[in-house]
């Protein structure tokens, strides 16, 4: 098995030429021979550089608008022989195959085609055959070729050529194969999820490309990794690295978030909202959002879908948090943040987010659909003698909002666009209730005339007595439980209204 080898011949055929120049010129420079095709041929030629066309070492010219280039014997043959195995090298002996060593492709930009929403025909014209095929083929041979499948692979490569008078190790090849076959791995994972849309096969198959590593998982013992694009979802303005706990927390305030229209604050505590807003001014939003709960909101993750002012910024600084996110900020905003380095400022960006949603279990992948419906006033069906008034109506969407987003068992209070409290992952309903009602007494909300939501139906009557007994007024649960009519006779009982929405929103 071959070690180390010198590069004699190299494949260059590229869609993207940025970052090529100094590496096809070092090549040239070690006395490499370029093949090459199309644009790079060119791109080549204008560097003033020795390049021998594809069409010429093959002897056929490029066909079918370019579907058809490089997949020729003499191409897969120079890529594919073995250099150890006397079968192979007498072939390409008798058919004057020369021995090609360095393969640098890549893909045409079929994500980038997809994402800019091309029409089908561009979209299936950006399928890679050769290139893929290349990449495949250079990659399996990692004993003899070096394969370089990404641009930001050039640089290495160049270190090494430089290094090492034009060769390479096995080691590096096999490095460079692995990187080949991710590369190829993510392009045929893209292409399958596109085509997988109607009627989908029951497979699971993702693939994302940017990583991040974490200083540890949920708790310091145990590792993590964030897999996705960070900064195109949020610009950093200041702060620390954000933590997986961080990670969790924010993408259940984003999701909460995205709920309101109206100028709104949330602050979150381990996914679950303990206070939150609607008011005609950030300012105002967040001053009622802490009241709801000054204790939990400390060290919590904050977010607002209004731009964050001086005025509002003041306010926020008293309080110790982990994170804020905002659409905005205004410039003095963020300096008074900035004087706490380790605070975490987020200005989140415009990106479309997945509408699935997957983790692992047991032994496998467990995926569903992301819960994105929401039922406001007129999904409401009012069960009772007693119709809910256009405050409370207003009350019960903003509580369902809420308990969409908070873990089950759960009850949330609402009075006036204003969270006064939520009882949160209880093991029953009743105790949910109770937790609620006693938050709400302990920072000074009284519940008389509060609007109620929960997460799931009252499979018994005694929820709606507690709530009725306790002054709150209007009640929204999914229905659905074969004892729906006892807890509507005991809501008429109590003189309260009652709604149904037939959804269940469970956040397990």
């Amino acid at each position: 098995m071959s070690q180390s080898i010198k590069i004699k011949n190299a494949l260059i055929s590229v869609y993207y030429k940025d970052g090529l120049e100094p590496l096809v010129k070092l090549l040239a420079a070690q006395g490499v021979q370029l093949f090459s095709t199309g644009g790079t041929e060119q791109f080549i030629k204008d560097l003033n550089l020795p390049v021998t066309a594809v069409e010429d070492l093959t002897g056929y010219p490029s066909i079918l608008g370019g579907r058809v280039k490089t997949l020729h014997p003499k191409v897969f043959g120079g890529i594919l022989n073995r250099r150890a195995l006397a079968g192979d090298q007498e072939q390409i002996a008798e058919y004057e195959i020369p021995e090609i060593d360095l393969v640098i492709v890549d893909l045409y930009p079929f994500e980038e085609t997809l994402k800019a929403g091309g029409t089908p025909e561009e979209i299936i014209e950006k399928i890679d055959i050769g290139g893929i095929s290349l990449i495949r083929a250079a990659a399996k041979n990692f004993n003899d070729v070096v394969i370089i499948a990404s641009k930001n692979d050039y640089p290495t490569l160049q270190a090494q050529l430089e290094a090492q008078n034009g060769e390479t190790t096995l080691a590096q090849r096999k490095s460079f194969a692995k990187t080949a076959f991710h590369t190829s791995s993510h392009y045929d994972t893209a292409i399958f999820n596109y085509f997988n849309t109607e009627e989908p096969l029951d497979v699971f198959k993702q693939s994302v490309t940017e990583a991040k590593t974490l200083r540890y998982g949920e708790n310091p013992h145990q590792g993590g990794v964030f897999y996705g694009d960070l900064d195109a979802m949020f610009t950093k303005l200041n702060g620390k690295e954000l933590s997986y706990n961080n990670l969790v927390d924010v993408d259940a305030a984003v999701a909460l978030i995205d709920e309101f229209e109206d100028p709104t604050f949330a602050i979150l505590k381990h996914t679950n909202a303990c206070g939150i807003a609607s008011r005609p001014t950030v300012k105002q939003a967040w001053i009622d959002a802490l009241a709801c709960d000054p204790v939990s909101a400390f060290g919590g993750v904050l977010i607002t879908n209004v731009e964050v002012d001086l005025e509002t910024a003041e306010e926020i600084n008293n309080l110790f948090f982990e994170v804020l996110i905002a659409p905005s900020y205004q410039p003095e905003a963020v300096e008074l943040f900035s004087k706490k380095k380790n605070r975490v400022i987020l200005q989140r960006n415009e990106v479309e987010l997945s509408k699935k949603q997957f983790k692992t279990l047991l032994n496998g992948v467990i995926e569903q659909d992301k819960d994105l419906i929401i039922e406001g006033p007129e999904q409401m069906t009012t069960v009772t003698e007693k119709a809910p008034t256009e405050q409370e109506l207003k009350d019960l969407f903003f509580a369902n909002k809420i308990v969409k987003h908070t873990k089950s068992n759960t009850i949330v209070l609402v009075k006036d666009d204003v969270l006064i409290a939520s009882g949160v992952g209880q093991t029953s309903r009743v105790d949910a209730l109770r937790q609620a009602i006693e938050k709400a007494a302990s920072f000074g909300f009284s519940v008389k005339g509060a609007a109620m939501a929960s997460d799931a139906f009252f499979p018994f009557p005694d929820c709606v007595e507690i709530a009725a007994d306790a002054g709150i007024t209007a009640v929204l649960q999914p229905g659905g439980s074969i004892k729906d009519a006892d807890s509507v006779a005991k809501a008429n009982e109590k003189g309260i209204a009652m709604v149904t929405t037939g959804v269940r929103h469970f956040k397990h």
